[in-house]
């Protein structure tokens, strides 16, 4: 029983998908090791250090099915020292090519380079993730741009807005994380090759060119200097991005709870019928339980962003108080975070969006949502705002007390009657007066956002 290996994280068996997980497993960084291993022969044997036919031999045995995550774990059992186990793995297999195997590097040469292939692999699919759901927004944000529902600050109804512009915002804002992940890219996905504290001797006096040969065959970008790790200022860069991200999934999410409140029902998470079960007790209840998931998990990708600090402040040229973190940093804000855009992704896409409560609740508020039109359409007559203001505020105080319709109050206000008549008030109360230029604003949103997806 106690050889069993008991799973403990909830990654293990509830939350991310397999795709971001397989990235980040033993397997996937054993993987990428034995990828920067394989790299770092191959410099040498294009520089004339090492035989092809050697090359070839390590080339041939860097492989997790040859030699197995599962063997360098026995050998570290012994060494207690994780890539020392795996050189002494890929020697056993590799024969009388093994005296090159890890020839000049440093640990660290080895983890942080496959550390960067991790990102790198990760980047490809967060950018991929991305634009999906940026796509899905896209497609309501144009659906929904004429949809009228009230504009809320404060928790309070405001003025007119439209579905399409808030969804717009929404676009904007996953534009503007998907152009910085590009910009990013070069600062974050980076190697290096340059030995114990960052000076290159033990690779010669060519030393440069091999950490250029080496980070360019693995499609990873050369530092300009380092110690004998890769700066960790890097990964600050791409947790806080993750955190940002999910703080912006966490907002869109929340706003669909926020409108799917039974006392406002205006949208929905998609809720099966015939089979899903809101509550255990409740009958009646349909929850956004993906959304508030997805609430719950962006929490702890923002979390990470701690810790990420306080893994660069390492000694002098490094110590390892950073390692056993980075192993929960990287992977889990990366995995969490695939996990809440997926989410999201499959929330939106099947959204319920129910346009006659948006008009239903617009009503409800009795014509106050139009105050400031009226306001403004006052001063456009020729009377001072602050006065149209005192106007407006006194009728709308006095629609709250009575309980009437703004417009009846105002048909009864005689500054107001004497500048506007029946008609024109009609027209003053009507929503669709009063939402400035929404419908461009998602136009342009949609076109901007498109042109990158």
């Amino acid at each position: 029983m106690f050889g069993d290996t008991v799973s403990v994280s909830p990654l293990d068996y509830r939350y991310g998908r397999e795709e971001a997980k397989a990235i980040w497993s033993r397997e996937g960084r054993h993987s990428r090791q034995l990828e920067v291993e394989r790299a770092l022969v191959w410099a040498h044997c294009k520089m004339g250090r090492v035989s092809a036919e050697h090359y070839d031999i390590v080339a041939d045995i860097s492989d997790p099915g040859i030699v197995t995550a599962d063997r360098v774990e026995e050998i570290e059992a012994e060494t207690k020292h994780d890539i020392m186990a795996l050189t002494k793995a890929m020697a056993e297999a590799a024969g009388e090519a093994g005296w090159c195997i890890h020839l000049g590097a440093t640990s660290n040469d080895i983890v942080d380079s496959a550390v960067a292939l991790q990102i790198k692999d990760s980047v490809d699919l967060q950018l991929s993730s991305l634009k999906s759901l940026m796509g899905t927004l896209c497609d309501i944000a144009v659906r929904e741009r004429d949809t009228i529902m009230i504009g809320r600050t404060h928790g309070q109804a405001a003025v007119p807005i439209t579905f399409g512009i808030k969804v717009a915002v929404w676009v904007d804002e996953f534009r503007r994380h998907l152009e910085r992940l590009e910009s990013m890219k070069s600062r974050i996905i980076v190697g290096k090759f340059l030995g114990a504290v960052g000076t290159g001797a033990a690779q010669g006096e060519n030393a440069l060119e091999l950490q250029s040969l080496i980070l360019g065959e693995l499609g990873l970008e050369v530092p300009v200097a380092t110690t004998q790790v890769v700066g960790r200022d890097r990964y600050i860069e791409w947790v806080g991005w993750m955190a940002n991200v999910s703080t912006t999934v966490e907002k869109i999410l929340q706003e669909v709870r926020n409108l799917q409140r039974s006392e406002i029902a205006e949208v929905a998470e998609a809720f099966d019928v015939e089979k899903q079960v809101g509550s255990s007790t409740m009958a009646h209840k349909r929850n956004p339980i993906t959304a508030e998931n997805a609430c719950g998990l962006a929490r702890i990708v923002r979390s990470m962003i701690i810790p990420s600090y306080e893994n660069a402040l390492l000694w002098h040229e490094r110590d390892l108080a950073n390692s056993s973190s980075e192993r929960f940093t990287l992977s889990h804000s990366m995995i969490l975070l695939d996990d809440i855009i997926a989410k999201c992704d499959r929330v939106m896409s099947r959204l319920v969006v129910d346009r006659d409560r948006m008009m239903h609740n617009i009503d409800s508020q009795k014509g106050l949502v139009m105050a400031e039109k009226v306001m403004l359409s006052l001063v456009d007559s020729g009377m001072p705002r602050d006065e149209a203001h005192e106007v407006l505020r006194g009728c709308s105080m006095e629609a709250l007390k009575s309980g009437a319709h703004l417009k009846d109050v105002c048909s009864e206000n005689e500054e107001i009657n004497s500048v506007f008549d029946g008609e024109e008030l009609d027209y003053l109360f009507s929503p669709e007066s009063h939402l400035g230029v929404s419908g461009e604003i998602v136009d342009n949103a949609v076109s901007i956002a498109r042109k990158l997806i």
